[in-house]
């Protein structure tokens, strides 16, 4: 396994042990993103962030390259475009994807595959970059830490006019995903519940943190043997 970081939602940092089989299962695969030996796979993410994990292994374990790009641009969208040139793949958080479809829709378009989340997603800059760039293959990811960077995608092809949210899409390959009741029994289709995720990108737990383990990984009802990570989103 490996050791990252993550403060999620409560500010306080927490280590998450994350399996190897996470990362095959987040690159190769993966049911979202054929990435392939031809890629070049544009490192922007904080190495301290989840997904610098598929910006450096989608590539690798592909046979792509990775570019990496200097932090020092991200804030500057002109110059972040410049050090795109040459990239095929490109993952950004939500924020970051508003500010370059409004500055740098050119840039984006010259992608290949655009992969952005981290926040409620904004139905209008979707649109706005659909229609400047229709070759492009746009993809809404969901997930924590705790489940190896992304759980769920969608690849966004058309926003409704009156759409006010983007869907965060399917499970990727091997990860299960579950609403469940406060018992972790299965609610039906339209019941608001907590998304519980299982599969082989679930990590093993908190380093040092046994307490919130056991809270948070808990025994996977459908999968003997396995964890399953209750998200607490809803």
């Amino acid at each position: 396994a490996y050791l990252i970081y993550t403060s999620g939602s409560t500010g306080t940092p927490k280590g998450v042990l994350v399996p190897h089989r996470g990362i095959t299962r987040l690159v190769l695969n993966n049911g979202y993103a054929d990435f392939n030996a031809a890629d070049r796979v544009a490192f922007a993410s904080n190495p301290a962030f989840d997904a610098s994990t598929m910006d450096v292994w989608g590539a690798l374990l592909n046979g792509g390259q990775v570019q990496v790009i200097d932090h020092s641009t991200l804030l500057d969208p002109a110059a972040f475009g410049r050090a795109l040139h040459g990239a095929t793949v490109l993952f950004v958080t939500t924020a970051l994807f508003n500010q370059y479809v409004q500055m740098i829709p050119e840039a984006l378009a010259g992608l290949r595959i655009l992969l952005c989340g981290g926040e409620r997603a904004d139905p209008a800059a979707f649109r706005s970059l659909l229609a400047q760039a229709p070759g492009l293959r746009l993809v809404h990811c969901y997930g924590p830490t705790e489940t190896t960077t992304y759980a769920t995608t969608y690849e966004v092809q058309a926003i409704a006019a009156d759409a006010d949210s983007v869907a965060v899409g399917r499970p990727i390959s091997n990860t299960q995903i579950h609403v469940l009741d406060a018992y972790l029994q299965p609610l039906p289709v339209g019941v608001i519940g907590e998304i519980c995720i299982g599969g082989d990108g679930v990590a093993k737990g908190y380093l040092n943190r046994p307490e919130l383990t056991a809270e948070k990984f808990v025994d996977d009802p459908f999968n003997p043997g396995a964890l399953m990570y209750r998200t607490g989103d809803v």
